[in-house]
């Protein structure tokens, strides 16, 4: 664990799960009409499992897998896998900027949770950061509660379960490896796939072009929790859920040219806003860590 929080190196890991869950947002809604979202998880899940064990193989880091806090490593997966499939759910009914918008009221519950779980100090300048963020989210989304149905509400519970499942991943990085962390995600959430899909007696095998939006979710979702956990290990919490702000923009571009969502004014106020945050955010971690210095 590291003792002093380097922002920006956790700025450019964070870059990289932007760019990771942006393509499973694609590849999610791509599949929407073939798989449903337990089949989803499942085979990203033995995906991603066997790309752990390939490179943790030549990487010689199998030996950092322990079993000694397996507890918080299934809440963290069980958190996870609902968060997720709730995700996978909302993405293919709603515009992915509002998605993103409703997801990233995760910041929130991080800032509730992280004083109380995780021992952060939650000073003005957090929790200015959190509601600035948040209120650019706001102004891009404008969410009309008139409206509110399964898929809204699909999308705000799926940033619970994901502040949860932060939570519990700033926790493992104490003392549990990457390799660790990534092996029980892709196991423990292959056999909860298995038991979803068992149950429910889905098992749809994916064809043609469905095998590569397949391929693109399961090196996307390990990507996304590689780079994560690498900013998490890096900066505090509540310093590293912020900048995932960032994939809000890039989002909605993805969005207005691939499917025609709209692409207005509001959305370019609302990144402008959220962008200050994140700046305010790492210039404030950035004077702390000099004054600790």
């Amino acid at each position: 664990m590291t003792t002093r929080s380097e922002p920006l190196k956790a700025t450019v890991w964070m870059i990289g799960a932007m760019v990771s869950f942006s393509l499973m947002a694609v590849s999610g809604r791509e599949l929407a009409t073939s798989l449903n979202t337990f089949e989803i998880m499942l085979y990203r899940s033995i995906i991603g499992l066997l790309i752990v064990l390939v490179i943790g193989f030549f990487a010689k880091t199998l030996n950092e897998i322990r079993c000694d806090r397996l507890g918080l490593h299934l809440f963290r997966n069980l958190a996870h896998f609902s968060g997720q499939n709730l995700w996978f759910l909302a993405v293919a009914y709603i515009p992915f900027s509002q998605l993103f918008a409703l997801e990233f009221s995760t910041p929130i519950w991080v800032a509730l949770f992280a004083p109380l779980f995780l021992g952060e100090a939650l000073t003005r300048q957090r929790v200015l950061t959190v509601v600035l963020g948040f209120a650019g989210v706001l102004i891009v989304a404008r969410p009309d509660m008139e409206q509110l149905n399964f898929t809204i509400i699909a999308a705000v519970a799926c940033a619970i379960c994901f502040a949860g499942s932060m939570m519990a991943t700033k926790k493992l990085t104490n003392d549990q490896s990457i390799t660790c962390i990534l092996f029980w995600l892709t196991l423990m959430q292959l056999f909860m796939g298995l038991m979803a899909t068992f149950f429910l007696g889905m098992n749809t095998f994916p064809e043609g072009i469905n095998i590569i939006w397949v391929v693109i979710v399961g090196i996307g979702g390990l990507m996304a929790h590689f780079c994560i956990t690498n900013a998490l290990a890096l900066a505090p919490a509540i310093v590293v859920i912020p900048l995932d702000f960032m994939r809000l923009p890039l989002i909605s571009v993805i969005g207005f040219l691939i499917y025609g969502e709209a692409f207005e004014l509001p959305i370019l106020l609302g990144a402008g806003i959220i962008f200050i945050a994140i700046l305010l955010n790492l210039k404030a971690e950035k004077q702390r860590q000099s004054g600790l210095a």
